[in-house]
């Protein structure tokens, strides 16, 4: 049995970059930052952030870009993949990213979340490809 899931919370670095393939797929991709933060021997407080580098295809990368701007809070879940290409100086070069399954956006307009899944990612029955719970003003908290 083998698993390829990964979970990230954090924060965009930038804008989404949305392009669209030869047939018209839109494909975005935009980098996540999450923090970790530790008391080392010394007793200063360390912290470290490490960026994550996103793909999002099809629509849900459509609502990425129309949605999402730097500094916005997601959650991402998806596939770890290595991607590998040949440089201008014909050197072999590697890049790690994760395949975005679902993105929920965080945060956002009167604390409103949006969840989106890929339809076509090979991750099971496909699901709606853009969901958005109604917002209750009359929610307590």
């Amino acid at each position: 049995m083998a698993v390829n899931i990964a979970i990230v919370v954090g924060n965009l670095g930038k804008d989404p970059e949305v392009r669209f393939t030869q047939s018209g797929r839109a494909v975005a991709n935009f980098s996540v930052a999450t923090n970790e933060s530790w008391v080392g021997q010394d007793g200063n407080r360390q912290e470290r952030t490490e960026w994550h580098n996103i793909v999002v295809w099809g629509k849900q990368a459509e609502n990425c870009g129309q949605y999402l701007a730097k500094g916005r809070q997601v959650c991402v879940q998806g596939r770890i993949q290595t991607r590998k290409w040949t440089d201008q100086n014909g050197q072999d070069r590697y890049t790690t990213e994760i395949v975005a399954q679902r993105v929920d956006f965080l945060g956002g307009a009167g604390g409103a979340r949006a969840s989106q899944e890929t339809q076509d990612q090979g991750f099971g029955d496909p699901a709606p490809s853009f969901q958005s719970p109604p917002i209750d003003d009359d929610i307590p908290f």
